[in-house]
């Protein structure tokens, strides 16, 4: 099993990193692109979404206070997830339906950085292949 949960944690990780690769090197319109969405903080928004994508995946990646990383990637998502695909604001039957694809997409991550955050709070290192214990253990 610890290595199941470890392949697991690599795909889930990867998503964020590359994510969060996309937000630092493309932050200019990437600023430009939130800022039509009407998506407050502008680039350093951006920048700071990145930061705490990659911060989260490497936490979760390595199983570094993994249950840190994975709220820290669920607090991230959730007001991207509002701000940058609220598709009940599309007029256009298409950009609605993306928006909303998106915006299902966003719902299942957020569940899925909660679910191992469970895993990781309330299994700590039984899970098997992490570095550090978790700081919030779960009973």
């Amino acid at each position: 099993m610890d290595i199941v949960f470890l392949v697991a944690r690599i795909l889930v990780a990867l998503i964020f990193l590359f994510s969060a690769f996309g937000h630092i090197a493309a932050a200019n319109a990437m600023a430009q692109y939130a800022a039509y969405k009407g998506a407050p903080g502008g680039k350093a928004g951006v920048i700071l979404s990145g930061v705490a994508m990659g911060i989260g995946g490497v936490m979760i990646l390595l199983g570094v206070w993994g249950e840190i990383g994975a709220l820290l990637i669920a607090a991230t998502l959730i007001p991207i997830t509002f701000f940058m695909h609220a598709y009940w604001k599309e007029t256009d039957a298409q950009a609605k339906q993306t928006e909303q694809i998106s915006f299902n997409k966003n719902l299942g991550l957020i569940g899925g950085a909660l679910a191992l955050f469970l895993l990781f709070a309330s299994q700590g290192a039984a899970m098997g292949l992490t570095i550090t214990e978790p700081l919030i253990a779960l009973a």
